[in-house]
């Protein structure tokens, strides 16, 4: 019987938050175990003052903690999904995904109460191309910057540099418990979230068997196949942190799965979109297919720009 684990994550407040509600639900089922959150620096925290797409992707966030999962200094790593590369490295893999939280991105503003009021020349913070791209096609007068940091930073900046308003996941503001912060929760039909959304991954060498068993009851089947169609859908693209992408899986039906997903370039004057429908059976299949009606369209020229 396992006596102790260690869970590997990123040291923001939001990743504790993560790792902890997994370090919970284990120690709920199995109040036996110790469980240790062992918090890893990695390169994406340490740069903070350059664009994501200019240093590596969302990739930057991963690496060191994966390589203390291969090297056993950790048993298992929490992730927010979107963060988490379609290509895993050899010998590791997504082997639960807890019950996604509200997809939606949020508008934080003291200014305003909706993304349509923003006047031309209005400054909005994002560190996201996918919503820069999608900011831009509604009102290509707005003066996008770049943001980076955690929640906490990002706020702080905002009135610092006096931001007229900021773009951040529903998903994390939510579960801080910083509700009172939103401005608008932003529909689908304006801003299609990232892949993943909101949902969190726990990764875990292939081999693990033990630990594979111990947390299969934190996965939620709905999530999981949602998260499935919208990676093979990023997966098709060849998509990565410079391409502005966006997708989103519901359930049409109990079984049938609604895919939205675009793909353009990133001032958005070119923005390629879509929808499907398919068998909860074949997420994959569904992903896949939206990705090629995509590229057919003219996505493989976008995309191609960027690699």
């Amino acid at each position: 019987m396992i006596k102790k684990i260690k869970i590997g994550t990123r040291g923001s407040s939001l990743a504790l938050w993560q790792a902890n509600t997994v370090k919970n639900a284990i120690q709920s089922k199995y109040p036996n175990i110790d469980v240790e959150i062992v918090k890893i620096k990695t390169m994406g925290d340490k740069i903070k003052d350059v664009p994501l797409a200019k240093i590596g992707g969302k990739g930057l966030f991963l690496k060191e903690i994966e390589e203390a999962l291969l090297s056993n200094k950790i048993d298992m790593a929490v992730h927010s999904m979107k963060d988490v590369p379609v290509i895993l490295p050899e010998g590791l893999g997504i082997f639960a995904t807890l019950k996604r939280e509200d997809p939606r991105d949020a508008l934080i503003s003291q200014k305003y109460s909706n993304l349509k009021n923003f006047p031309e020349k209005s400054v909005i913070g994002t560190s996201s191309l996918r919503r820069k791209a999608q900011i831009l096609k509604y009102n290509s007068g707005l003066n996008i910057k770049d943001l980076r940091g955690n929640i906490q930073t990002r706020l702080k900046k905002m009135k610092e540099l006096q931001y007229d308003g900021i773009i951040l996941a529903m998903a994390g503001l939510l579960r801080l418990g910083l509700t009172n912060l939103i401005t608008e929760a932003i529909d689908f039909n304006l801003m299609i979230p990232a892949v993943c959304q909101g949902i969190i991954g726990i990764e875990v060498g292939n081999d693990n068997e033990n630990i594979k068993k111990l947390i299969c009851h934190l996965n939620d089947r709905d999530t999981h196949t949602s998260a499935l169609a919208e990676r093979a859908f990023l997966k098709k693209l060849g998509g990565s942190c410079q391409t502005p992408i966006g997708c989103i899986c519901t359930f049409a039906n109990t079984k049938t799965l609604h895919l939205k997903g675009f793909v353009s370039s990133i001032d958005g004057k070119i923005f390629i979109t879509g929808e499907k429908e398919g068998s909860i059976y074949e997420p994959e299949r569904l992903g896949e297919d939206l990705g090629n009606e995509l590229l057919d369209r003219g996505g493989n020229e976008l995309v191609r720009e960027f690699l």
